[in-house]
């Protein structure tokens, strides 16, 4: 097979052209190092009527890929794993922006990753591997897009790090982005302290990231360029507007959509346009329905927009810089370890916090590692259709769910000092009206605090918005529904009063240049120091209810007496856990007993298993080797059976021993047997 080589900003990556999936609209596979992946781009000839992007993008692992099978009952890959879910979010993230505003052609991009190294970076693989066969497709005029991920290590930014180095990194930052811009961003600190990185070192590294960037997506131009496809769709397939209908709305009913720009909530809003489009139909029969609605999105987008540039002023009359007003309440969930509502505006967060044990820890499998990983930190997002006044069933996680849960967690993660803890948080968006994933992070931070964990620093979100019209924009702090809609960008940072923790970018435009970029985070630092203000006041109102909340313990035993404390088929620990409501995590080799619950019932348990083992100690103490006893069978198992002893106590009776003597014992029998050994703290027998 034939692969042209591309040496760019600290990779070889080499791409086999047209070579497998010939039938696809274009093809490729990517290899990098031991890593291989299949990039096809399929198109469909009739476009859609609906005004929407209609492009799918799915990123795929087979377990193959890594030498494995997949783990459970079914040896068959199943369901979407969240990493594959969320990075084929960053990949259709980074490549929407770049298709037509007009292009309404069913399009799909699937990266099947059948090789991987684990030193390579999946992520910047697939990307890279999507944005050439896309080019190749020649689809549509869209330019060549590439992504890279930087690290920072002892204070130094690294291009590209393999996974070695990024386990090393202090920060992890994911950009893709054209020759003059960038149009997606995923960052987040990493490693054992909070880790922020303030504002002009976020900005070296996305200068960094933009230099690499540039020198990628020029090579891949002159090296893909010849091997295009021909044009495909050359045509428009946009609305045209009938100006007199354009016209009719802003002299007859300017008034009425101004109203429904200034509702605050999107159920009202959308009551206010609807009744505007019903009475421009019943008067006037010669514009459709489907017309009237496009023309009001335009008039009501324009409008937005002009107020924004224009006025300075935003659809609710605050200020650029403005955040919303702010309420926070704890504490309104007694039996869960901590519960935080969030409001601000018309967004509303309830955020519930659990502390579990080892065993709650959410198992993952993985490409990137050899056996299954334990996610100790869990943060859930879930948004109800009631939360925007919409009546539907409420179903499976969404692909959006997953994702802002995810940010939410990546922003928080690194504020927890005890990583070993196994913590789950829970956002249930109450109320959205724009910035949910934020409230959530904000709620999240003093939910953590509320249940006793040790945290470095209380964590704030602020979702900024752009608004551009030619050379002349605007940048809006804590953006509504409205602004993110009608909006150029939408800007997510986390972090504290010394720097970031997470943030993630996206745009509608082809890109955004770096000065705006840092116009936006330094209006957002401002925002976030506003909202830390008003959350360390809430802070210093929670009262930590230390006997509600769940306490561990971890005491040692010998090794060897783990088993007394499972019990014959898990007897023992299972009447154990039942007797004192408490949750156990027992570690065979090293003979580590952890006792999670409250604090009582812990203390309680831990006293009860130190007794019950030195009680089979003493039982053990009262017998000798060779003494010879008359026991009672207590119960038959395939082995054997198992006596209970005159003195205390029980031992087994091995089958060989009884096929030997040939003898058939049943429940509750009297028989003479000898000790023979001690293992282990059991007592062996044998016949008398």
């Amino acid at each position: 097979m034939d692969f042209i080589t591309i040496n760019s900003s600290n990779k070889t990556e080499e791409f086999a052209l047209k070579q497998v999936a010939k039938q696809a609209t274009s093809s490729l596979l990517y290899r990098l190092g031991k890593t291989i992946i299949l990039a096809s781009v399929c198109v469909e000839r009739e476009p859609v009527s609906e005004d929407f992007l209609p492009l799918v993008v799915q990123f795929l692992e087979k377990s193959y890929a890594a030498g494995k099978i997949p783990g459970g009952f079914v040896k068959r890959e199943g369901r979407a794993q969240d990493f594959e879910i969320l990075t084929s979010r960053l990949i259709d993230r980074t490549l929407r922006p770049l298709f037509p505003k007009d292009y309404r052609y069913p399009t799909q991009i699937t990266l099947m990753v059948l090789s991987h190294d684990i030193e390579n970076d999946l992520q910047v693989s697939a990307l890279n591997a999507a944005s050439a066969a896309l080019f190749l497709a020649h689809i549509a005029p869209i330019k060549s897009v590439s992504a890279c991920r930087i690290a920072r290590i002892d204070n130094e930014f690294i291009i590209n790090p393999n996974t070695s180095l990024l386990n090393q990194s202090s920060l992890d930052l994911f950009v893709s982005g054209t020759k003059e811009s960038l149009n997606m961003i995923e960052m987040r600190s990493l490693g054992q302290q909070l880790n922020a990185l303030e504002e002009p070192l976020m900005l070296k590294a996305l200068e960094l990231a933009q230099k690499s960037l540039k020198e990628t997506c020029t090579l891949y131009e002159e090296v893909f360029t010849p091997h295009q496809n021909e044009l495909l769709f050359k045509e428009s397939q946009g609305i045209v507007f009938n100006e007199r209908l354009l016209d009719l709305l802003k002299n007859q009913y300017f008034d009425e959509i101004i109203k429904g720009i200034e509702s605050s909530a999107l159920s009202e809003r959308e009551n206010v346009f609807n009744e505007i489009a019903k009475k421009i139909s019943e008067a006037h029969s010669e514009f459709s329905l489907e017309e009237i609605e496009w023309s009001l999105e335009k008039v009501k987008k324009t409008e937005i927009r002009r107020m924004i540039i224009k006025d300075k002023i935003r659809p609710d009359k605050r200020a650029l810089e403005e955040v919303r007003p702010i309420l926070i309440e704890s504490d309104l969930l007694p039996m869960a370890h901590s519960s935080i509502l969030f409001t601000r505006g018309q967004t509303q967060s309830l955020v519930v916090g659990v502390l579990g044990t080892d065993n709650d820890a959410q198992t993952h499998e993985s490409l990137e590692h050899k056996a299954p990983i334990k996610e100790r930190f869990m943060f859930h997002y879930n948004f109800p259709p009631f939360c925007v006044g919409e009546a539907s069933s409420i179903g499976a996680t969404s692909r959006r769910e997953l994702g802002h849960g995810n940010l939410a967690k990546r922003a928080l993660e690194t504020s927890i000092k005890n990583k070993e803890q196994v913590i789950r948080l829970v956002s249930e968006i109450l109320e959205s009206n724009g910035s949910s994933s934020m409230a959530s992070v904000c709620a999240g931070s003093l939910a953590l605090y509320a249940s006793g964990v040790e945290i470095y620093d209380l964590v704030a979100g602020v979702a900024m918005g752009m608004v551009s019209e030619g050379q002349d924009h605007a940048i809006l702090s804590d953006i509504s529904g409205l602004e993110d809609a009608e909006g150029d960008m939408d800007f997510k940072i986390a972090g504290n009063l010394e720097g970031i923790t997470a943030m993630q970018m996206d745009t509608k435009m082809s890109g955004i240049k770096l000065e705006i970029l840092y116009q936006a985070l330094l209006q957002a630092k401002e925002a976030r120091e506003h909202i830390l203000k008003i959350m360390h006041e809430a802070k210093e109102k929670i009262v930590i209810n230390f006997s509600h909340l769940p306490t561990t313990e971890i005491f040692n035993v010998a090794p060897d007496k783990i088993v007394e404390i499972i019990g014959q088929g898990g007897r023992v620990i299972k009447e154990i856990v039942e007797k004192f409501e408490v949750k156990i995590d027992l570690n065979k080799p090293s003979g580590e007993v952890k006792i999670m619950g409250n604090k009582e019932r812990v203390l309680k348990t831990k006293e009860f298993i130190l007794n019950y083992l030195h009680s089979l100690d003493q039982e053990l103490e009262q017998y000798a080797i060779d003494e010879v006893l008359e026991a009672q069978v207590k119960r038959i198992v395939d082995f054997g059976a198992f006596l209970s002893l005159p003195k205390g106590g029980e031992g087994l009776l091995r089958k060989q021993n009884m096929d030997r003597c040939q003898v058939v014992l049943k429940e509750g029998d009297s028989i003479r047997c000898r000790v023979i050994s001690f293992n282990k703290g059991k007592i062996a027998l044998d016949l008398a």
